[in-house]
């Protein structure tokens, strides 16, 4: 009997994963268009992690990525395909794997859980424009010559610090209220 609870745990941790997958999809066909497009991808990494938790959101964002790389339309813009993640923006796309496991390793540090976890946002957030921008320039200096590190921040990351800090806060709020209705153990 216990044989069965624990296939049925795996189940329920696919499906969690696969609906978090399907939802960084739909967050980022929400979308306006810029040199990086402003999206709610970031939202839907930090709800994954955040609900899920380190090891399952990690897999989620994974999906996510591989889902993209293979060609399905889970990219902003309706795109996939490996040119997307070869492309100039495709640095902030691995970045959110990056950002789901900085997350996941800030999980186990002891202290105050609320504060964590929004600290461990920032965290991957800041990562993930780390690696970001430095693929952007490499990519943008290969097609269309050198850039700047501070136009890169200033046509990569400025304009979506404020969006991303309220991407943040609203995650915050929306995890407290699944994490009641959505039981993991």
């Amino acid at each position: 009997m216990a044989d069965l609870s624990t296939k049925r745990l795996r189940v329920v941790d696919m499906a969690y994963i696969a609906l978090f997958a399907a939802l960084m999809a739909v967050c980022s066909w929400i979308s306006i268009p810029a040199t990086v497009p402003f999206t709610l991808q970031t939202f839907g990494v930090f709800l994954a992690v955040s609900v899920l938790g380190g090891r399952r959101g990690t897999l989620a964002v994974a999906v996510y990525l591989l889902l993209g790389l293979i060609g399905i339309p889970v990219f902003a813009g309706f795109q996939g395909g490996i040119g997307c993640l070869l492309g100039t923006t495709g640095g902030y796309i691995i970045g959110f794997l990056l950002s789901a496991l900085v997350m996941w390793a800030m999980e186990r540090l002891p202290g105050n859980r609320s504060w964590l976890l929004t600290l461990s946002m920032v965290a991957g957030l800041l990562v993930c424009y780390a690696f970001g921008t430095a693929w952007f320039m490499i990519v943008y200096a290969k097609k269309a010559g050198e850039i700047g590190l501070m136009t890169a921040l200033g046509w990569c990351v400025f304009p979506f610090v404020i969006p991303d800090l309220v991407k943040i806060a609203l995650a915050r709020i929306v995890t407290r209220r699944l994490s009641k209705a959505i039981r993991l153990s």
